[in-house]
């Protein structure tokens, strides 16, 4: 691939709306100047890991791999690349994780063949290859010109815009590969098995702001009272892309079947109005997956939040999770409802000092409205 080909290719990625968190070992290091140096970087490389040593492969992967430079470890390379790329994309932006794990000419003659395995995952694909490079034939640095060259390819794939189709290995070079294809509801049963963290459904118009106002909730059925309490919220922000979340995995009920989780998304659809789906059913969880967000919650969620009972009975233990979802740069917009019988406000609760402002009240003259999904459901006998 001659560097005016490279540069093309990398043009078209930038040009993309994807992101991408690129996980690398062994190899395919021009990668990372190929995608740098071209101006655009910015809109598509949120994160470059280069888990080099075995023991930083081994933390990155969260266990020790049956091959270092194997298939499945490029694969979970990839996997936990988009899982990142999800956390730290912008709103709505296409996520690609990149993985590549290699095992090319070095200091020393090798035993084992020249090899290197590729992996590229977005929403509704998993992309594998693998390459045997012909031993003796290539510099170490040609090798990893040659790796470079295809993962940038193999990214541009991922990207959907297209590659060049130059022949970049020899004869006696043997690759591989195999492309999987996913669904909605495939996507949607890995959400729920753990394999992913979330599943945006950007329904509304494009909105640049990069924080996210979060509601989270069962939105069983979705009602005007949360339309209107998230309007009130994003004003009092001035700057956010407002987003309804479902968890389908419950703290103590079982997970959402795939068909409900559907029905649920249909009601935002309808309304133009972005949803979530997660499968955290945690605040401090949700802070981990949505870094930096203001989250809507009523008045009576807020008692629940800062309550000890629901910490094991241990005020230091919900203390310092609580902290640490502010470490995250979260807050939490309170909306007044009816708790115990009685209509509170965020003044009425009392919250410790140390996450005070952490709690942003909505004053109730902004949003009152005191019926809930639950009465909707009784009354119309859902």
């Amino acid at each position: 691939m001659t560097e005016s080909c490279i540069r093309s290719v990398v043009e078209a990625i930038h040009s993309s709306p994807f992101q991408a968190v690129l996980h690398l070992a062994g190899g395919a290091s021009q990668v990372v100047g190929s995608l740098l140096s071209v101006p655009g970087a910015s809109n598509t490389v949120l994160e470059v890991v280069v888990p080099y040593s075995k023991m930083s492969l081994i933390q990155l992967l969260g266990k020790i791999p049956s091959q270092f430079c194997g298939q499945q470890t490029a694969e979970d390379m990839a996997l936990l690349a988009y899982n990142r790329a999800l956390k730290l994309s912008k709103p709505g932006s296409p996520a690609v994780g990149v993985g590549f794990t290699g095992s090319l000419a070095s200091s020393r003659p090798k035993l084992g063949e020249h090899r290197f395995y590729m992996s590229t995952r977005t929403a509704d694909q998993l992309w594998i290859s693998s390459v045997t490079l012909t031993k003796g034939l290539r510099t170490r640095e040609e090798e990893d010109r040659v790796s470079s060259h295809l993962l940038i390819k193999a990214i541009g794939n991922a990207c959907k815009v297209p590659g060049a189709s130059v022949l970049l290995l020899s004869e006696s070079d043997v690759s591989d590969e195999c492309e999987t294809q996913f669904n909605e509801d495939q996507q949607l049963e890995q959400l729920i098995n753990g394999q992913i963290c979330f599943k945006i459904y950007p329904f509304e118009n494009e909105i640049s702001a990069e924080r996210k106002i979060i509601m989270p909730g069962s939105f069983n059925p979705l009602h005007d009272g949360h339309l209107k309490l998230m309007d009130v919220a994003t004003r009092i922000c001035g700057d956010g892309y407002p987003c309804f979340e479902i968890s389908a995995v419950n703290a103590d009920k079982p997970p959402l079947s795939v068909s409900q989780i559907k029905d649920r998304i249909k009601q935002f659809e309808k309304v133009g109005k972005t949803v979530i789906i997660s499968n955290q059913p945690y605040f401090y969880k949700k802070a981990e997956l949505f870094p930096g967000s203001a989250f809507v919650i009523g008045a009576d969620t807020a008692v629940r939040l800062i309550n000890p009972e629901y910490y094991d009975g241990d005020y230091n233990k919900m203390l310092k999770i609580l902290v640490g979802c502010k470490e995250t740069g979260c807050t939490f917009l309170v909306g007044g409802r009816n708790v115990d019988g009685a209509f509170k406000v965020l003044d009425d609760i009392d919250v410790p000092k140390e996450l005070k402002d952490m709690f942003v009240s909505i004053p109730a003259e902004q949003f009152r409205m005191d019926i809930s999904s639950t009465e909707i459901r009784n009354r119309s006998g859902m």
